[in-house]
């Protein structure tokens, strides 16, 4: 015990560090990616803007399926493993999202050979660099899971910095043409991935790709399904805008997302920390979850709701001409409240989020995310049909809402599924109270004493032990020391789960692109 008092501060300061890195890796990335979505908004207007948005919402498609197989099952069972250990199972991995991204770039250039115009140019590039970008995302999820996330930060720079020059470039040569910029976007991105092995002295080995899904099949099928419902919704909502209200509809939607995105920032940071909070709290004191999620979800819609009032206020007096172009920004400056309003919808649905996941209720937080993902896709649609770019924002931000119901509906039922969530004194049948009473449980603290002991054993069975039965005179501070004891034996630690759900700061933002990594 003294050994953990005393290194109570380094843990702290350890845990700290990881988040301080997962911010500043997550504004990095999004800086790479907005520079370019911007860019190509003000030299391509709406059409080819629109072009480009097709390709990257396939981008985005392609990464969930390759984190859900490739680096999800990674951050599960192999944060904080030794780094011997790590080296093995990262070869693997990034193996893994080598193979996904060739089998998408090849779907990718199918496409573009039955599509013309921009759309074929924008999916011919796309093709050609998929497998560099993916591989390059499942490097940065490596380092976090060994706990490296300046090596991720570092990447990510690599990447953004490269940019520039050829960017220049492509304008001073006028070739600004939405193929050259996803090539330019997605070449630069293999030149970082290329870097990865470098850093991490892993060679990425795609012949043990297949075998790395079938240890992992009973994580990375799920996640697969879960990651790929949303992002899936998504991008078939981008089609179907495109096909029935046309390219400038998608550039308009996809403009506002862009106006959106340092606000989208802070929400993924955020949601790096909210999960383990979580996690804590389900531990130490249960009884506070449902407020805690409510906390999250309101102040965080709260933020959206300010940085949507600012834009209106800023966008005509001249943010809206710099950022977009005077062609895009101000069919783009009808979309910003009902866009606000869709985000802050998502916001509430990140604070249901952090407690299915901190409860482990995988399969109430995947039935949450099938029925809003499905709400969103067909409200999107119906939008588009009946009200071009406004009318499918305006339905996203209905679909979420609604959405946001279902999340915090399951979110009711498992915590009353889970028997870690204390039942309230007045849902105690007196002979419940009598029996807390005569076990030294009574009082103010019995709902958080008796859940102290769901929350050990259940600590215990995680750990792949049996647990030791929990008695009221082993309860010492709300705490079974045997569990602890097996705990701290077991081979787990509790930050490394907060790392594995880094995923989720891209499950539950509406529109994805181009923060949304």
């Amino acid at each position: 015990m003294v050994k953990g008092g005393m290194g109570g501060g380094g843990i702290l300061s350890r845990v700290s560090s990881r988040f301080g890195w997962g911010l500043a890796d997550q504004a990095m990335c999004s800086l790479s990616n907005a520079a370019v979505s911007f860019y190509v908004a003000r030299e391509l207007g709406a059409t080819q803007f629109g072009a480009f948005s097709l390709a990257y919402v396939s981008y985005s498609f392609a990464l969930t399926a390759s984190r859900g197989l490739a680096t999800d099952p990674l951050l599960v069972r192999f944060s904080g493993a030794d780094p011997v250990t790590w080296r093995r199972a990262v070869g693997r991995c990034t193996g893994t999202a080598l193979v996904v991204g060739l089998l998408t770039g090849a779907c990718a250039l199918v496409a573009a050979a039955a599509l013309s115009g921009s759309p074929r140019r924008a999916f011919l590039a796309l093709g050609l660099t998929l497998p560099g970008l993916l591989l390059q995302d499942s490097w940065r999820y490596s380092f976090f899971a060994l706990g490296r996330g300046g090596q991720a930060f570092l990447n990510d720079t690599i990447w953004t910095l490269s940019l520039a020059f050829p960017l220049i470039l492509l304008r001073f040569t006028h070739h600004n043409t939405v193929f050259w910029f996803v090539i330019v976007w997605g070449s630069t991105a293999t030149l970082a991935a290329c870097i990865g092995p470098l850093q991490a002295r892993v060679t990425p080995k795609p012949a043990q790709g297949f075998d790395w899904i079938s240890r992992h099949r009973d994580l990375g099928f799920r996640y697969l399904a879960e990651n790929t419902s949303n992002s899936g919704a998504g991008q078939l909502r981008i089609y179907g805008v495109g096909a029935i209200a046309g390219l400038a509809a998608v550039g308009y939607v996809q403009a506002a997302g862009l106006l959106m995105g340092p606000f989208l920032v802070i929400f993924l940071g955020i949601s790096l920390v909210t999960v383990p909070e979580a996690t804590r709290i389900v531990r130490r004191s249960p009884q506070h979850l449902r407020l805690y999620c409510v906390i999250v979800g309101a102040g965080l819609a709260v933020l959206a709701l300010a940085w949507g009032g600012a834009l209106l206020l800023a966008l005509p007096r001249g943010l809206g001409n710099l950022l977009l172009g005077r062609q895009l920004w101000r069919p783009t400056y009808g979309l910003v409240v009902p866009y606000t309003v869709s985000v802050m919808g998502a916001c509430f649905i990140a604070g249901a989020t952090a407690g299915l996941h901190a409860l482990s209720a995988a399969r109430r937080s995947l039935r949450a995310m099938v029925i809003s993902s499905l709400l969103f896709l067909g409200c999107g649609l119906a939008g588009a049909y009946y009200g071009g770019a406004l009318g499918t924002v305006r339905g996203a931000a209905v679909a979420t809402w609604a959405g946001a119901v279902v999340w915090w509906w399951q979110l009711g039922i498992a915590m009353r599924e889970s028997g870690k969530i204390p039942p309230r004194s007045w849902h105690l049948s007196g002979r419940q109270r009598g029996l807390a009473r005569s076990a030294g449980l009574g009082g103010a603290g019995s709902a958080s004493d008796l859940s102290a002991a769901h929350t050990d054993s259940s600590d215990v069975r995680d750990a792949g032990r049996s647990p030791a039965p929990v008695t009221a005179g082993t309860q010492i501070g709300g705490r079974d020391r045997g569990a602890q004891h097996l705990r701290e034996h077991s081979g787990r630690s509790s930050p490394p789960h907060g790392l594995e759900r880094l995923r989720l700061t891209s499950l539950n933002c509406p529109h994805p692109p181009p923060y949304c990594r």
